[in-house]
This record gives structure tokens, sequence and C-alpha cells, in this order.
């Protein structure tokens, strides 16, 4: 059984796989996560000894320190995920291949593994990012930008009366929650489609993330919802590295 453990900006996604389908998954928000007794490990809800564990971690020194310590209790020792020149048919163009964040790093290799010739991997939470893989396994470069919740609260707080509750999305705002609204996921949508664009006829979008469903109805590309993208790469991660006896 792998453990796989995605620790992003906002929340903490783990699952179980054993090594052909999900056995279990599970997520709670960044703040539940840390505040969980000490006396609860929450990966061990459901399964005991994992035979590998994989994490990504965007959330900073805290969250490495919560995992660490929750981790600590298996034999297992983790697999902390890094940006790699090369991964599971996927290579690293960045410019710096190891300043790649780990999630990006696991989604592009979820989606070698999920979708034949060139797609967008768009991971769309905390922040969105829109990174190009060609039909050969070459990542090209990518974008990021604030999602839909930052940017609405970046306005909210630099600017003097505009509100932060959400309003709707609308074919021709009139109230300023709907404007807002309706600004900030024209941005989303229109970062991606214009990345989209770039790479020409023949890509598909593959969308995961918490905001994701709610993305891929504004696109006009196509495009296709995967609910855990990290945590698929992660999987796969970790299965390219079990024993040749044990990989059937």
């Amino acid at each position: 059984m792998i453990l796989a453990i995605d620790a992003g900006n906002s929340r903490v996604k783990w699952g179980w796989h054993d090594g052909r389908q999900w056995a279990h998954l599970a997520t709670v928000s960044l703040i539940e996560f840390a505040a969980a007794s000490h006396d609860i490990n929450p990966f061990v809800a459901t399964h005991e000894e994992p035979e590998r564990i994989v994490i990504s971690n965007v959330a900073g020194d805290g969250a490495h320190e919560l995992l660490v310590n929750w981790t600590s209790i298996f034999e297992a020792e983790p697999l902390w995920l890094r940006g790699e020149a090369e991964r599971c048919g996927v290579r690293n163009g960045y410019e710096e291949p190891q300043r790649l964040g780990a999630d990006r790093w696991a989604a592009l290799v979820a989606a070698r593994a999920l979708q034949d010739g060139a797609c967008l991997v768009v991971n769309a939470g905390t922040a969105t990012t829109a990174d190009m893989l060609s039909a050969r396994g070459e990542f090209l470069g990518g974008i990021i930008l604030p999602g839909v919740d930052l940017m609405r609260f970046v306005l909210h707080e630099h600017t003097g009366r505009l509100p932060i509750q959400e309003g709707s999305f609308r074919d021709a705002p009139r109230n300023t929650l709907d404007a807002i609204e309706t600004g900030c996921r024209h941005a989303q949508a229109g970062a991606v489609e214009r990345m989209y664009r770039k790479m020409g006829h023949g890509t598909i979008c593959l969308v995961g993330g918490g905001a994701g469903r709610a993305l891929i109805e504004q696109l006009e590309v196509p495009a296709r919802y995967v609910e855990n993208l990290v945590l698929e790469g992660l999987a796969r991660i970790a299965l390219s590295e079990r024993p040749a006896a044990t990989a059937s």
C-alpha cells in the first residue's frame, strides 16, 4: 500500500493506493490539519503500515514539521518530492529543474500517464498554474497566477471599499459583487485559454484542484477534470520506485 500526501497552500489531501486504484482518499483544511490532536494520527485511520510514502509539500516549514511527526511512526522513509530533471517519461525544461514546485511536477507526471498527446496541465487552487506538456513528454514552461479567492481578497485589501463576499458569474454584471466575481473568473479562464492557444490544435487541458470544477465551466477549449491530479502523480512516482519483483 502506498501513502501519497499532497500538502497545498490551503488544504492537505492524502490517499492510500493499492497499486491499481485508490483504497481511501481524505482532505482537510491546512488549519484543521495543524490543529489535529497529537494523539490522533490522521494517516492511520484506515490503514496501518505503508510500503512507500511520497509527499508533495508546498505549504512551508510548519507543514513539513507536522508531516514529519505524523509519518515518523511508519517504517517506510518518505520520499519528499522535488523538481527533477526527468521522471516517469517527463523531461523538465525549467531553467532550474529543482526549483519547480513539487505539486506542479507531480501533476505533470500524472498528465503524462493519463493523457496521450500534448496537454496543458492546470491546477486551480489558492494559486492557479497552467503548465505546457508536449506530446513527447517535455515540460515546456508554464504560468502561475492568483486563484479566484486570492484575487478577490487582494481587491478587498488594496482598495477602499470593494467587498470580499462572493458574487455570481454574469454575462453582463450589474452590481459590484458580480462584477468582481465575473472579472476574476474571466481572468482565470482567459489566462488558461491564452496558454492553450500557444500549444496549438489537438491539445487538451487537464484541470485539477479545488477550484477546477468552477474553472472548467468557463473554458472554451477542450478540457477534462481530474479531481486529484497531484495525488495521481505521487502514486505514479511511488509505483515507479517499486522493486521489479513487487511491481506487478
